[in-house]
């Protein structure tokens, strides 16, 4: 039997973009994305003679075929061409569900880097980032991680300066947002708050954080804070304690606060604790 441990890490939007609807009925984006530090568990055992599972410590996520971890495993053996004799995913669950911290890709990713290691690399890196792209569109950002620019699905990645270090508040409202309904509204948008993805990049090429801050911007925001304004409250009260930016992250729920000092971040954390099930720091990290 093989078996290993990985870590799946989340991701941010810096900026977030919607730039077309596509022929196959996906959309093409442009998003500045960060890894952070806040992670998911997972251990991997397969050639172990008992029938596939997954199991999650979180019971609100699927455990059969439909989870994107289990997905990644299939997808892997069947470009392998091994069948192997059972095995078992197991995922210590702390990325929140459903917060726009792609939290099932990043489980995915973590399974593509685990199995890739247990089979000795059978893959050189562009054929795993095309079987990761296969499992979802933001697998293969979780497998790369770090500064990126993902375009196209999210699967076209640039790499990017490194974003300067800072603190990550992290606050999931209680409520969770329908992907496909947000991207129908943006469809009917005649009018959108788009960020200006060229200066985000420049302020991280500058390494600067105050103006990286001040880019940030998710084309998505203002069309879940119309139902929901506790997003923009939260935005307000981080910024109102310290924050150089606030946003929400994907398509939400997860709203995040880039701080330049830990101590800033701390007291917003204590202003913010009413506003989500999840409250939390971190700083940024490295797959």
């Amino acid at each position: 039997m093989k078996h290993t441990i990985e870590r799946a890490y989340g991701k941010l939007n810096l900026t977030l973009d919607v730039t077309s609807k596509r022929p196959d009925g996906y959309h093409d984006v442009c998003m500045v994305m960060q890894t952070v530090a806040l992670c998911d568990d997972l251990a991997i055992a397969v050639d172990s003679g008992a029938p596939w599972r997954c199991w999650c410590s979180d019971p609100s996520i699927p455990q059969g075929a439909e989870n994107l971890a289990v997905k990644a495993a299939t997808t892997f053996f069947d470009a392998l061409g091994y069948a192997p004799d059972g095995g078992a995913i197991m995922i210590e669950k702390r990325i929140p569900a459903q917060g726009g911290m792609a939290g099932g890709s990043a489980d995915a990713a973590a399974v593509l880097r685990a199995l890739s290691r247990l089979y000795d690399h059978p893959f050189d890196r562009p054929k795993l980032r095309l079987i990761a792209a296969e499992v979802g569109s933001d697998v293969p950002f979780c497998l790369e991680g770090g500064t990126q620019l993902a375009e196209g699905r999210g699967e076209v990645l640039t790499p990017l300066d490194p974003m300067p270090k800072a603190t990550i508040l992290l606050v999931k409202p209680t409520f969770s947002v329908s992907t496909p309904a947000l991207f129908a509204e943006i469809d009917r948008a005649e009018t959108l708050r788009r960020p200006d993805t060229a200066r985000a990049i420049a302020a991280l090429a500058s390494g600067d954080l105050a103006a990286l801050a001040a880019q940030m911007q998710n084309v998505f925001q203002p069309l879940v804070a119309k139902s929901h304004p506790e997003v923009e409250a939260i935005c307000q009260t981080m910024k109102a304690h310290g924050a150089l930016g606030a946003q929400m992250t994907g398509t939400g729920s997860v709203v995040f606060g880039v701080f330049d000092q830990e101590a800033k971040a701390k007291q917003a954390q204590e202003a913010c604790r009413a506003f989500g099930t999840t409250c939390l720091t971190a700083p940024m990290a490295q797959v």
